[in-house]
């Protein structure tokens, strides 16, 4: 049987079901993102992803225990509803500014001091979605490009394996871009911490050379985030492994809303061209 597509509408049925009928949807993407009153609200796709879920709630009382600026739980226990896992969240208050990646490189520093937490993270999983993602896309994309990302995903994860770090492993936001922080009265804060994971540091790091490569983020930006956390990635012999894995994930990652949206459709066939092209410079477009 196929999967239900997961729709705004879906996700807004779920929290009523959950007893929120008037709450605000503030994002739409791997999670529906609502506000309520002093609560924010968030939806996961699917039951699959209760366990990420807890481990979210976990690592952000983690964060909180070790003063790191981050997004706060406001309930420890995560409910599924209608078959999708519902999370409760402080409500923080009105971001003063974009973040810039300056303002990440802080965070991540703090991070990536952290000792292992008792409860376990688990390995960046960055591949881990394109199947599912490539399931949910169905008919709307060609099945030629759909086999070009399972090959693609299949080397790459054999290649980041047999990499070796130049930076100690341990715990990583593991999406540290500066959409994930908030900038408040009191400075930058991390968010969406459902990635979080215990791998090579250098996937916080390497996100961004794709950021300024991909999505038009200046050269100048860049130089800031890497004098800021004291050292360039792209150095670093293995970069381009980490961020060939980065860019088949989040090709893959468009193709899911390809059947409902044809923005989506264009921006993944954009991608993949590009992908299987070898062309680096060809601009993405955040979606």
């Amino acid at each position: 049987m196929a999967e239900a597509a997961f729709t705004q509408e879906r996700a807004q049925a779920v929290l009523e079901n959950a007893g929120h009928p008037s709450a605000d949807l503030l994002s739409f993407g791997e999670n529906a993102v609502f506000a309520a009153g002093r609560l924010v609200i968030k939806v996961g796709r699917g039951a699959d992803l209760l366990d990420r879920a807890r481990r979210e709630v976990r690592t952000a009382d983690w964060l909180a225990k070790h003063d790191v600026p981050a997004v706060r739980s406001a309930e420890s226990e995560v409910r599924l509803v209608d078959g999708h896992p519902i999370t409760y969240w402080q409500r923080l208050p009105e971001s003063l500014r974009p973040a810039e990646p300056a303002d990440v490189a802080p965070l991540l520093r703090l991070v990536h001091a952290l000792p292992e937490p008792d409860f376990g993270l688990p390995p960046r999983d960055l591949l881990g979605g394109v199947e599912r993602w490539l399931r949910l896309a169905g008919d709307a994309i060609d099945p030629a490009d759909a086999a070009f990302l399972r090959a693609r995903k299949d080397r790459l994860a054999a290649a980041v394996t047999d990499l070796v770090p130049h930076l100690p492993r341990g715990p990583i936001h593991g999406d540290a871009l500066p959409r994930n922080v908030h900038i408040g009265p009191d400075g930058p804060v991390l968010v969406d911490l459902e990635t979080f994971s215990s791998d090579l540091r250098e996937h916080d790091l390497v996100v961004h050379t794709l950021n300024r490569d991909r999505y038009g983020v200046p050269a100048a930006a860049y130089t800031s985030f890497t004098d800021a956390y004291g050292w360039d990635v792209a150095e670093w012999e293995g970069s381009e492994v980490l961020r060939g894995a980065r860019e088949t994930a989040g090709c893959a990652w468009v193709a899911q809303h390809a059947a409902a949206n044809p923005a989506a459709r264009v921006e993944f066939r954009r991608r993949v061209a590009s992908l299987r092209s070898g062309d680096a410079t060809v601009r993405w477009y955040s979606f």
